[in-house]
């Protein structure tokens, strides 16, 4: 943590003299020769800046004026500024009105005076940096949270799935099934959403830009919203121009964004509700409202709904299921695509509408919809598949998943083992876990594609991390794809009959 004071003072021997008197009082100080040098040394991180009125108009004020627009969230450079009894100037007043975390001090300044002030405006940055250091711990322990909890689910998921194919025919278990399978949707949501938090908190989200329709992603909402909205008895119903609207932006986003507003307006509707979208273009922008006939929304608390793990209310008083953080996600990814998401409400008891614009364009034919594999009987059933995980739940019951299918599945428990499985019958395809004691699926990834009939496996990362930079090292450790834990069994069946098909052609 940084805690020198900068000085800025170009006029004779001021600056020398003020480190000279910091330093008796033990305190850390660097004079800056000139703006330019100021701004450098800022970047490289400072405790505070000790600066007179006179340097303002020589570069002073335009470098601590960018610097406090640009600083992080947890920042708030504290600067004192030494200024003449009287002066009154127009870069002062700017400085005034403009830098924050700024104290003046005029001179002729009492040497014990400038000390206390350095040292108290050193003691509010080291409460800064904790600052910065709790949010850190907090975006670490969100991420390492998400990853425990996706494991246990890995194997619940598959494990439902699995009872759905050894008993197709009972109802009763389909029943079980379905409860299992929509919990362990509802938990990886909300997992998905405390990940998210943190990656926008570290600025770790990189938007993967491509073409879509419009009908398309709101078909894909729907399906996500649908079975809630159907166990309320609430309707949903569209209106969509009659013309082809494209967007160039992150489809999964895009999704969550309108996902998270409708999830909202199905929970605080009442059974037999109604809620409706509807669509169109102006000029280069797609306005899309979402209107319910809910609970509505009292004025003050649509300030509020879009802060982080804000909840709204129900009816009775009671919190709603969730964490309060949807809303706020829908906001900022729209910003990050630079568009909107605006609450309206006449009040309690008269719904709620939620307006998102987005950058988007008209288009007479697209070929915007993403290919399809069909969910076909395998075509090659003694494909071999082998599972990697040191879970050994996780592995046998996605072996076991794969062998229902078809295929020729194994597991193994750790890299060693897997080095050994290749060795003895080459896959096509390795589900291997990230995190194995040991070996770890990196290096035991790097060692399987360094073997000549290693270059043409489809290799799959399985994993409780979601972040950027695990999907750069795994691509970089010679994976095809990275999958989040719980894992979708029908996408992985794509991906692979994708690829033998591809390596028959």
């Amino acid at each position: 943590m940084e805690e020198r004071i900068l000085i800025y003072a170009p006029a004779g021997q001021d600056a020398i003299l003020a480190s000279q008197v910091l330093a008796s009082g033990d305190i850390h100080s660097h004079p800056c020769h000139c703006a330019a040098e100021l701004a450098r040394q800022l970047a490289l991180g400072a405790g505070g800046v000790l600066t007179v009125d006179e340097a303002l108009h020589r570069g002073a004020y335009q470098v601590l004026d960018e610097y406090a627009r640009r600083q992080p969230d947890w920042s708030d450079l504290p600067i004192i500024l030494l200024t003449h009894l009287g002066r009154d100037t127009l870069p002062l007043r700017q400085a005034i009105a403009t830098l924050g975390n700024l104290t003046l001090l005029e001179r002729p300044v009492h040497v014990l005076t400038l000390i206390t002030s350095v040292h108290a405006m050193l003691r509010a940055r080291q409460r800064q940096y904790q600052m910065r250091e709790t949010q850190r711990r907090k975006d670490q322990f969100l991420a390492s949270l998400g990853h425990e909890l996706r494991n246990p689910l890995a194997p619940i998921k598959t494990s439902a799935a699995l009872l759905g194919h050894l008993y197709p025919d009972s109802q009763a278990l389909a029943k079980v099934q379905a409860v299992i399978e929509r919990q362990v949707t509802h938990l990886t949501r909300l997992v998905d959403d405390l990940l998210d938090v943190a990656r926008i908190n570290t600025g770790k989200i990189e938007l993967q830009r491509k073409d879509f329709t419009l009908a398309q992603m709101l078909s894909h909402v729907l399906e996500l919203c649908q079975p809630a909205a159907v166990r309320q008895r609430i309707g949903i119903s569209q209106d969509l121009p009659p013309y082809t609207v494209v967007l160039h932006a992150d489809y999964a986003r895009v999704v969550q964004i309108f996902a998270n507003i409708v999830s909202n307006a199905v929970k605080f509707t009442p059974p037999g509700g109604h809620i409706h979208l509807a669509a169109h273009m102006e000029g280069t922008q797609l306005l899309v409202n979402i209107e319910d006939n809910g609970i509505g929304l009292e004025p003050e608390a649509i300030s509020r709904i879009f802060c982080m793990f804000e909840q709204s209310r129900t009816v009775e008083g009671q919190m709603a299921s969730g964490l309060g953080i949807g809303l706020s996600l829908s906001r900022q990814f729209a910003e990050m695509h630079g568009g909107t998401v605006e609450a309206y409400s006449d009040g309690p008891g008269h719904g709620s509408r939620f307006q998102v614009t987005l950058p988007a364009s008209k288009a007479d034919a697209v070929d915007a919809t993403a290919p399809t594999v069909s969910a076909a009987t395998p075509e090659a059933p003694a494909a071999h598949v082998l599972v990697v995980d040191d879970n050994r739940d996780a592995a046998d019951s996605l072996a076991a998943l794969f062998q229902l299918e078809g295929y020729a599945a194994s597991a193994a428990y750790d890299g060693e083992q897997a080095l050994a499985a290749v060795e003895q019958a080459w896959p096509q395809l390795i589900l291997m876990d990230l995190g194995m004691p040991g070996m770890d699926g990196y290096e035991t990834a790097r060692r399987i594609r360094q073997q000549a009939r290693g270059r043409d496996v489809l290799m799959v990362a399985l994993t409780g991390w979601g972040q950027e930079d695990a999907r750069h090292r795994t691509a970089q450790a010679g994976f095809d794809h990275h999958v989040t834990k719980p894992v979708d069994f029908d996408a992985i069946v794509a991906l692979f009959r994708l690829h033998l098909a591809e390596t028959r052609a």
